[in-house]
C-alpha cells in the first residue's frame, strides 16, 4: 500500500492551551498518535508563525513547551487555542498498513464495484478505528472488512458481508 504526500501540506500535531506560570511556559494539547515526537522539536509553526522551541518538559502526564521570544504570561495568552503543525514531509514514519487520519477522509469506499459513499470522519474508539462515510454509514477499520487501502487513488474496499 502506498503513502502519499499529496494535498495536505501541513499537519496540525497540537493545539495550544492556557499559560502556565509567569514566563511564558504554555500547554499543549497532543493531537498526534506520536506523542514524543515533541521531544525532538527545534522549531515549530504556531498559527501559521514560526517558534523556535526553548524547552519542552512532561509534568504530571501533560505536555508544557517554552518558545523563544514568548516571554511572558500575556504573549502566551496571545498563543492559547492556536494549532501547532509541521510540513507533510515531516510526518512521523508508518509502518506498512498504517496510514494517517487525514489520508482516509476523502477516500471514496467500494464493496466491490458499489460505491458506498465518501469517508468523512475517523471515529478512534480504542480498540480500532471506525470509517464515518458519508456520515450514516460505519465501517469498523478491521482486516476482516476493509480489502484494500490505496491513498494514492483515494480509495477504500470493504467486504460489507463482514460487518
Amino acid at each position: 500500500m502506498t503513502k502519499s504526500l499529496q494535498s495536505v501540506a501541513k499537519i496540525i500535531i497540537g493545539k495550544v492551551g492556557a499559560a502556565r506560570g509567569l514566563d511564558g511556559t504554555l500547554k499543549i494539547i497532543p493531537l498526534t498518535d506520536f506523542e514524543r515526537r515533541f521531544d525532538a522539536l527545534e522549531k515549530i509553526s504556531v498559527g501559521g508563525k514560526i517558534f523556535r522551541v526553548e524547552e519542552i518538559k512532561h509534568i504530571g502526564g501533560q505536555l508544557f513547551i517554552k518558545f523563544a521570544g514568548v516571554d511572558n504570561r500575556e504573549s502566551a495568552r496571545a498563543l492559547t487555542n492556536k494549532f501547532l503543525t509541521v510540513d507533510r514531509k515531516d510526518a512521523a514514519p508508518l509502518n506498512d498498513g498504517e496510514f494517517y487520519t487525514f489520508d482516509i477522509i476523502g477516500c471514496e469506499v467500494f464493496d466491490g464495484d458499489k460505491k458506498l459513499g465518501t469517508v468523512t470522519n475517523v471515529l478512534k474508539t480504542g480498540s480500532n478505528d471506525i470509517f464515518e462515510v458519508d456520515g450514516n454509514i460505519l465501517i469498523p477499520a478491521l482486516k476482516a472488512v476493509v480489502k484494500s487501502i490505496d491513498i494514492s487513488a483515494k480509495k477504500i474496499s470493504v467486504n460489507s458481508n463482514a460487518y
